[in-house]
């Protein structure tokens, strides 16, 4: 059988610390082509093309300077290019350029390649609602599409430190190959069916990130910040009972979930940037910019979109943590307001009737 081939469609920190070890991955694995492309949107650095750079110096001197990127990896500034002859395509771009990259390599992919999403985030749907982006990239490229997600801080996954990430992966065939290609000895990894539960986790726990920055900046201390954590850990739970029934309660407790929630909660960008909005006053906006380094905030824009959803079907009081965080980062509320808005918790679903039934999880067990 043809070896697969794999392009990883971006190329920021997330995408740059995935090629580290995909491109470290394919060398060992007989069934995987050396050559991995990467898709990178062409900028220039000090005069030269980002493209050229990583190309001769192995680096991404932007988004991941000072970790080695391997041989074998290939910038190339043309996604269609970069996509054309893959078997596995890895997307992980920010969630809002995904339809314009699926437009653009729509029609021009092998018919047989399958996608594994790395996105965080979701997208609006005309008439109300949200659309995970695993969908869209598998109803734009008609191709199917897992999702990885968990507690995944990029810079530290760079610096190979020890941690976990869930894939969620339909396809019991496909399973352990998306496994053998991105496990290492400090990446474990762990297989579940439910993908619609580990991509809602990987963007709701962004919302909830925003909330612990609030709680930061206001320095109302760690009791308070668990408080949020918990409550924002049974928004999502119900969130995803309600608009994608099915899910397994123990999906929750792997890596994508509680796990990823935690360090998003205490050391991610998204809480970093919301205590700086409390302190500073500046706008969510002008701290992207500040702080950044040309990344996208995602907390924000995923509260903008799953308020959509909530405003459309008259349910924003039923979350009122996710209500609160849009509301303070649109300025309709003050951040000081947002212990307030959250002291009355709903009744919530009974998580004690959902974990017997809907434990324990099934994995592929590898």
């Amino acid at each position: 059988m043809a070896k697969q081939c794999v392009c990883i469609v971006g190329s920021g920190n997330w995408g740059s610390t995935i090629a580290k070890i995909v491109g470290t991955n394919v060398q060992r694995l007989p069934t995987f082509e050396d050559r991995v492309t990467m898709y990178v949107y062409e900028e220039l650095v000090n005069g030269r093309k980002l493209t050229e750079i990583i190309n001769e110096t192995h680096e991404n001197v932007v988004y991941l300077p000072g970790h080695k990127i391997p041989e074998n990896v290939v910038a190339v500034p043309d996604v269609v290019e970069a996509a054309k002859n893959a078997d596995v395509l890895i997307f992980v771009v920010p969630h809002q350029f995904i339809r314009r990259i699926c437009s653009t390599i729509c029609g021009k992919i092998k018919p047989t390649a399958v996608g594994l999403s790395l996105i965080k985030g979701f997208d609006k749907k005309e008439g109300g609602g949200i659309e995970l982006i695993s969908h869209i990239i598998s109803r734009e490229l008609d191709i199917p599409v897992s999702a990885l997600m968990g507690a995944n801080l990029a810079s530290e996954v760079a610096e190979e430190m020890f941690c976990e990430t869930t894939i969620g992966c339909k396809d019991k065939a496909m399973a352990p190959i998306f496994k053998d290609l991105i496990q290492t000895p400090y990446f474990r990894v762990v297989v579940v069916e439910d993908v619609d539960a580990v991509e809602c986790c990987g963007a709701l726990k962004n919302i909830v990130a925003c909330g612990a920055g609030f709680v930061d900046g206001l320095g109302l201390g760690d009791n308070t910040k668990a408080a949020v954590i918990r409550i924002g850990l049974i928004e999502m739970i119900k969130f995803v009972e309600v608009f994608y029934p099915g899910a397994k309660l123990s999906t929750f407790l792997e890596s994508c979930g509680v796990a990823d929630l935690i360090t998003t909660c205490y050391g991610g960008r998204n809480r970093k940037v919301s205590e700086a909005f409390v302190k500073t006053n500046k706008s969510i906006e002008v701290l992207e910019k500040e702080m950044l380094n040309g990344q996208k905030l995602q907390g924000p824009f995923t509260a903008e979109e799953v308020n959509y959803m909530l405003k459309a079907r008259h349910m924003e009081q039923e979350f009122p943590l996710f209500t609160a965080v849009h509301r303070i980062c649109i300025g309709e509320l003050k951040p000081s307001a947002f212990i307030e808005s959250i002291r009355n918790e709903p009744k919530h679903m009974d998580l004690e009737n959902a974990t017997r039934q809907h434990m324990p999880t099934p994995r592929c067990h590898l």
